[in-house]
């Protein structure tokens, strides 16, 4: 009876902290919390990318949490289900917290000077008495999300120069990280095969 009792808390574990692990030109991360579909959505929004998210030298955490808003600390990326529940409008969300590891994890102060140089922004760390997307970082995080996912359906599609991911065009950017990671690739994706409703409210944390 105990040995049963056992198994059905491990099994009813599980189901509520739902973890999978995947690795290649997707990168390597597990994921906490969500549905499966919600779960699936982050598997999708880094396969659309043409970026080599396997450069990243670490598993990242992934935790799924209601309120949790969405945003990345060295090693983990937290994302509300609200937005994965969007479907496609998330991947390029997905993507930018996932660029903040490619920062965290790979860059150099010299690599990050060099890039804020063609980028713009009052600092490449963000502090209280600014907006978003004045800050370096958060125009690199999504600036990568576009370059290497340019489809009508990323949300972070720029609609002008001043906006967050507007600073470079495309392949310009892809050519600068190409030099600052070497391997990094200077093709975009592919066009998308599937399509998701078109929806005006832009999150990025």
């Amino acid at each position: 009876m105990k040995r049963r009792l056992a198994a059905l808390l491990v099994a009813a574990a599980a189901a509520s902290a739902f973890t999978s692990a995947a690795a290649a030109a997707g990168g390597s991360f597990t994921v906490s919390g969500g549905t499966p579909a919600e779960q699936s959505q982050i598997r999708a929004a880094l396969d659309a990318s043409s970026f080599d998210w396997s450069v990243l030298p670490q598993t990242i955490q992934v935790t799924i949490e209601p309120g949790v808003g969405d945003y990345a600390t060295p090693g983990d990326v937290y994302l509300d289900p609200a937005l994965l529940d969007q479907g496609e409008f998330s991947w390029g969300i997905v993507q930018h917290e996932f660029a903040h590891q490619v920062d965290f994890l790979l860059l150099s102060d010299a690599d990050r000077a060099r890039l804020q140089q063609a980028l713009g922004g009052v600092s490449w760390w963000p502090d209280a008495t600014h907006q978003h997307s004045d800050f370096a970082c958060e125009r690199f995080a999504s600036t990568l999300a576009w370059s290497y996912w340019p489809s009508p359906e990323n949300a972070l599609r720029p609609q002008s120069a001043s906006d967050e991911a507007g600073a470079m065009a495309p392949a310009a950017f892809r050519a600068l990280l190409a030099q600052v990671l070497p391997g990094a690739p200077t093709t975009p994706a592919p066009p998308p095969k599937v399509h998701a409703p078109k929806l005006t409210r832009h999150r990025v944390r």
